[in-house]
């Protein structure tokens, strides 16, 4: 009942407001898409560039969260089995006009229920990520900083920084074994990168975690008892704050289904110039060329300055620090 009063006060008070989020980059955003498009208070919209062109986009009611409506997201393929320069997408985007600058703490939230068959394969698959603006022009391609990840029917998050030199190293395909205070990394230094791991769900095993093979005392994570809940287990409902900080004032939470999973602190994101002043987040079925369909069904979106218009709990709020 508390979180039905929640949801229906917080859209409310965005749905009052739609008019005037138009250029406002701290709005409070919410689609439950419930309609046959996208809601004017949520500030998204379906990107169409040639990777998007793999991707369809449906608003159903036969799959929902809550009985009302949600997105069906699918991904075919579009490049050719054997295109390792090619992608294919089916991503929801918000508007540029209310992207968030990039040192700045904001919360978001969204459901998701992957369809079957779940992919279980070895391929780059993700389902959620989150970026900074790349300035027309800028030179290299640049990871995002925070990304929810799908490998082998595995559900598992990472960080990505600027490259540091790592504490520790193991050879190619060991997964690193790190100390209070470190964290596994894939180091990539000729693009000045770095990707940690940061969550995983409870089927992951060591040899999943192969590409994180050194150390970093840059990242920092809490562990919080809880981890990622499986692909296969139903709607998962993620409720994530993010604020980048390459200098090592980065900070991110992580809750699923109303459990706080991690707290990741350090070295986060990039200052690679020439990057852009904002962060972004995009989410929908990503992945390298493949040969099958692939659907996720995407509800709730919610985006706000506050952490109790999204996760929905002031007392785990106030825990947040």
């Amino acid at each position: 009942m508390k979180k039905a009063i929640a949801i229906a006060m917080f859209l409310a008070s965005v749905l009052s407001s739609a008019e005037a989020i138009a250029d406002d980059t701290s709005a409070r955003l919410f689609d439950s898409f419930d309609g046959a498009d996208f809601s004017a208070a949520g500030g998204l919209y379906y990107k169409n560039n040639a990777e998007q062109r793999s991707g369809q986009v449906e608003f159903q009611k036969d799959v929902t969260l809550d009985g009302g409506g949600a997105l069906k997201l699918t991904v075919r393929p579009g490049c050719g089995i054997n295109r390792e320069d090619c992608s294919e997408r089916a991503e929801i985007w918000e508007k540029p006009q209310l992207r968030v600058p990039y040192d700045e703490a904001v919360w978001y939230g969204f459901a998701v229920k992957f369809a079957d068959p779940i992919p279980r394969d070895d391929h780059r698959y993700l389902i959620a990520q989150w970026k900074r603006e790349i300035d027309p022009g800028a030179p290299g391609d640049f990871s995002p900083f925070l990304a929810l990840r799908l490998r082998k029917g595995k559900l598992f998050a990472t960080v990505e920084a600027n490259h540091f030199a790592p504490v520790s190293i193991q050879p190619k395909g060991t997964t690193a074994r790190c100390g209070d205070g470190q964290t596994p990394v894939w180091l990539r230094p000729e693009t000045n990168q770095m990707r940690a791991l940061v969550a995983t769900d409870g089927n992951w095993e060591s040899e999943d975690g192969g590409l994180f093979n050194a150390c970093t005392d840059k990242i920092t994570i809490i562990d919080r008892g809880n981890k990622l809940p499986s692909p296969d287990s139903g709607w998962i409902d993620f409720a994530i704050m993010t604020k980048p900080g390459p200098d090592g004032t980065g900070h991110i939470e992580i809750f699923a289904n109303n459990k706080w999973v991690v707290t990741i602190k350090g070295y986060i994101g990039h200052n690679d110039p020439p990057l852009g002043d904002n962060q972004y987040f995009k989410f929908g079925p990503y992945r390298a060329a493949n040969s099958t369909e692939w659907t996720l069904y995407y509800d709730d979106f919610r985006r706000s300055p506050d952490c109790a218009d999204v996760l929905r709990d002031q007392a785990a709020c106030a825990l947040v620090r």
